[in-house]
């Protein structure tokens, strides 16, 4: 691309762990400075953020700040999206969201450019990014239907404290010091102790005994995948890890599959990565897939229980595929597309 051919960009957030994420990703990109605002709650305005050898500045997202963008990122409370999003449709921008304000919206696409590409086509302003733990869920059952048919899919996660912001990062962090040096430690962000423990709860909990994560699990595969009558259950479990979403999931089939169809099938998927050599104790973990862009799948194997089922562990940057990194290639897909109305 020459310089005319970026989009402006404008990021809400831009202070935030996505916003950062979404910074660091356009420097790999070589994306220009001059095509980039940053903007954030009034407390974070007239912060400076380094972006090659320019300081960018932040400013205070106002309804009114984004008449010169093509493109407005926002990763932001839900609130924010709720206010600021129509304003920025109407001056003309693509809104590219990464929060929860619009993702059940019918017509509001959610989208995985790897999975549902052409639902850009479809938007009328306003593109979501489905929910962290959601993207690598969709990528991997979007290529196994390429096998057969699914009957069922079960999904168990381990999300990392960094899914809930900086003060759980931070949280993690102090408790796991104070508990090493036999302190006193506190609990604000989670409702149980982090360090050293599991919490089988993120999010609140809804009259059916199931999260509000686990919900957004089960209908955002399904509109991602446009397929209601998908039979899906999840359990989301926050885990004490500052980055990295792992996954194990359970699929049946219709018919038996062969084990081999499947690694040749996730071999050859777009930002898949395959690691699978168990019998060497080589899979993917948080640690190695941590600032990595594509989704790492391994411990491939048939269920023991069911012949028709199969069993595989996922790991992805929540922060990286699971938000930033989706959002920009939401943007990528779009000028393809030709759907961001006021760039050409």
């Amino acid at each position: 691309m020459n310089l005319n051919n970026f989009p402006s960009i404008s990021i809400v957030g831009a202070t935030g762990a996505v916003g950062k994420i979404c910074l660091d990703i356009l420097k790999e990109k070589n994306y220009p400075s001059d095509k980039i605002n940053l903007f954030a709650s009034k407390r974070s305005e007239g912060k400076s953020i380094q972006y090659f050898n320019d300081k960018l500045i932040v400013q205070e997202a106002k309804k009114d700040s984004f008449d010169k963008s093509d493109v407005v990122f926002i990763s932001a409370d839900k609130q924010v999206s709720l206010d600021l999003a129509p304003s920025a449709v109407k001056s003309g921008a693509l809104v590219i969201d990464d929060g929860s304000a619009f993702r059940m919206e019918k017509k509001v696409p959610l989208v995985v450019p790897e999975v549902n590409e052409n639902d850009i086509n479809n938007h009328n302003g306003i593109i979501s990014i489905p929910n962290c733990t959601t993207t690598p869920l969709v990528m991997a059952i979007h290529n196994l239907k390429k096998l057969g048919s699914i009957e069922r899919v079960q999904a168990t996660t381990y999300q990392a404290v960094s899914g809930s912001g900086s003060l759980a990062v931070s949280e993690l962090q102090s408790q796991t010091e104070n508990i090493i040096n036999n302190k006193d430690i506190s609990i604000s962000v989670y409702p149980h102790q982090i360090a050293f423990s599991l919490i089988p709860q993120v999010d609140d909990f809804m009259p059916d005994g199931y999260t509000k994560e686990e919900h957004k699990m089960i209908n955002e595969t399904k509109k991602i995948l446009h397929d209601n009558n998908l039979q899906i259950s999840a359990t989301c479990v926050r885990v004490p890890v500052f980055y990295c979403h792992s996954e194990a999931i359970s699929v049946d089939f219709e018919n038996e599959i062969n084990i081999n169809d499947v690694i040749n099938v996730f071999k050859n998927a777009e930002g898949i990565r395959l690691i699978e050599d168990g019998l060497n104790e080589n899979y993917p973990t948080p640690e190695f897939v941590e600032g990595k862009n594509d989704v790492y799948i391994g411990r491939i194997r048939k269920d023991s229980s069911n012949k028709k089922g199969l069993n595989f562990w996922i790991v992805s940057d929540n922060l990286r595929k699971g938000a930033a990194l989706n959002a920009i290639q939401i943007m990528y897909s779009a000028i393809k597309l030709k759907k961001i109305p006021n760039f050409h």
